[in-house]
């Protein structure tokens, strides 16, 4: 379909139109506007959820656990953490004078709330099958001890539990006050401790977030997710503003206070600039091809092998991020300790071995469908870049574009052939490999349905010798090559932007703005 010049300035013009009305009103002094991308799923932590939902909310509720600046993981809600001897009961010591938004105190009893809705198949957690079984351990029960003692059992020792429970995907299991849901268990809003309340949601608009005066920080500078967290102004404002040409302007003419993904084409309009001050944080995440291995025709690894020989990651990568990324076709981030040599080995291109695994495989020009969007601008980019060079080995690709919450689902779903999608960011690597594996029966977002390799993934998961979880991590991702279930291509990349009289804003390596500690003037 042919798209005339003046559509795509009228389309743009009309979104800078739609955008500005949410700005019409000018927000009350002391508060922050930041710009999203797209709007919020739902305001339910960890179950309708994307990385913008997970970015919002986790200012509103927190969990035991949480993510600290150099990946690891740290107490938040917990005051102290005990493991036992045999690596199967987890001991949390609550921190004293937290309280929720409704002005009630945390006890052990809430967490022993949340968690069994939690584990209750019928709230539909994203995270469900991490912890019932289905992937690597199982809570067997989660008992309050006494009002500050909450005791966690496994049916297994796993030393990735506390980062399982710090993932922003899973809403960082957000301890909720259990007037967050009617006397039904149908969800009303959040009632969390975070330093932050659930202002007014505008759909398609803003979201509003208020500080909230009772909030009680960890002690110490801000530290990732954990420590810190003080709100030094009245309110937050997500405005949602989809284009990013858009978001610039609304930047530049102060209609809002920070871009947290800044597209990575616009960062030259931005350079030299003294109104506004730009940074790069490569996170941790990952954009990658993703192979329905499941499908008739893409279930044949031949065909799979002869995608990634035909396309140029590095070539793909330079283009798409402006060479500001790393080639990587390592699940594991290229910044990780993990990150060895056998990791860093990359798919080179091969036409002539490509063409002949197509001839091996029967391939006779069938046309595969490459589902994309259009919010990650990246991943439609990359999209582009794949169809044209598969072309050169005969393959034929259809690229099918989809708003990015239908993308989303069909992921979920396992629904696809091919997808070029952005993953959040795992802090460890076998949560990185975790995030793509899993049987496809019980779990069909997963990617890569290998019971060898998911075993392997298991051990990796134990052990605490490094080298010996080296080895293993290596042998994965020899394995993962030879299965070639996903093509990664790099890691993510955060560019963000923010007006000068803004202080404290940083971007962080996971990939999830922080407004706590975030002042203007």
């Amino acid at each position: 379909m042919r798209i005339r010049p003046m559509l795509v300035l009228t389309a743009t013009g009309l979104l800078l139109g739609l955008a500005q009305a949410a700005w019409a009103q000018s927000p009350a002094a002391g508060t922050i506007r930041v710009a999203l991308n797209s709007d919020i799923r739902s305001t339910n932590p960890g179950v309708n959820r994307d990385a913008n939902t997970d970015t919002v909310l986790l200012h509103v509720v927190e969990g035991l656990v949480a993510f600290t600046e150099n990946g690891g993981v740290g107490p938040l809600l917990a005051e102290s953490i005990a493991l036992s001897d045999d690596g199967k009961t987890y001991t949390f010591t609550l921190r004293q004078g937290v309280r929720f938004h409704n002005g009630a105190p945390l006890t052990a009893d809430d967490v022993v709330w949340t968690w069994r809705r939690y584990l209750d198949p019928a709230t539909r957690w994203r995270c469900l099958s991490e912890f019932d079984g289905r992937g690597f351990m199982k809570i067997t029960s989660v008992e309050a001890k006494d009002p500050r003692t909450v005791v966690f059992r496994l049916d297994r020792p796993s030393a990735l539990f506390l980062g399982m429970m710090a993932r922003a995907d899973c809403g960082g299991s957000g301890i909720l006050h259990r007037d967050s849901v009617g006397a039904d268990g149908s969800w009303k809003a959040p009632i969390g401790t975070g330093p932050f309340t659930l202002g007014e949601w505008r759909k398609g608009e803003y979201v509003e977030l208020v500080r909230f005066p009772g909030y009680v920080s960890r002690p110490g500078p801000r530290d990732g997710l954990t420590g810190g967290k003080t709100a030094l102004v009245e309110k937050v404002r997500f405005v949602v503003i989809p284009d990013g040409s858009a978001a610039k302007a609304a930047l530049l003419n102060g209609s809002i206070d920070v871009l947290p993904d800044l597209e990575t084409n616009l960062l030259a309009d931005l350079k030299g600039r003294t109104d506004v001050t730009t940074e790069i944080a490569h996170t941790m995440g990952l954009n990658a091809i993703l192979f329905q291995t499941k499908d008739p025709l893409i279930g044949d690894v031949r065909i799979r092998q002869a995608i990634a020989l035909a396309i140029d990651t590095a070539e793909i990568v330079g283009v798409v991020t402006q060479g500001l990324a790393r080639p990587n076709n390592s699940p594991i981030p290229v910044s990780s300790p993990y990150y060895s040599a056998v990791q860093s080995r990359r798919i080179t291109r091969d036409l002539a071995r490509a063409k002949q695994l197509l001839a091996e495989a029967g391939y006779r020009g069938q046309p595969i469908k490459l589902i994309a969007n259009k919010r990650y601008s990246s991943t439609f980019d990359a999209a582009v870049l794949v169809q044209a060079m598969a072309r050169e080995a005969g393959i034929a690709i259809d690229i099918e574009v989809l708003e990015w919450a239908t993308q989303l689902d069909r992921y979920g779903k396992g629904d696809y052939q091919m997808m070029s999608f952005p993953y959040s960011a795992r802090l460890d690597p076998s949560l990185s490999f975790e995030m793509v594996m899993g049987p496809k029966a019980t779990q069909p977002r997963k990617v890569w349905d290998n019971p060898e390799a998911q075993a392997l993934l298991a051990e990796s998961m134990a052990v605490s010798d490094q080298a010996r979880r080296q080895a293993i991590l290596d042998d994965l991702y020899r394995r993962f090559l030879d299965d070639m279930p996903m093509i990664v291509l790099y890691n993510g990349l955060q560019i963000a932007a923010w007006r000068t009289g803004v202080t404290g804003y940083a971007p962080f390596p996971m990939g999830v703005s922080r407004l706590w500690g975030v002042s203007k003037r």
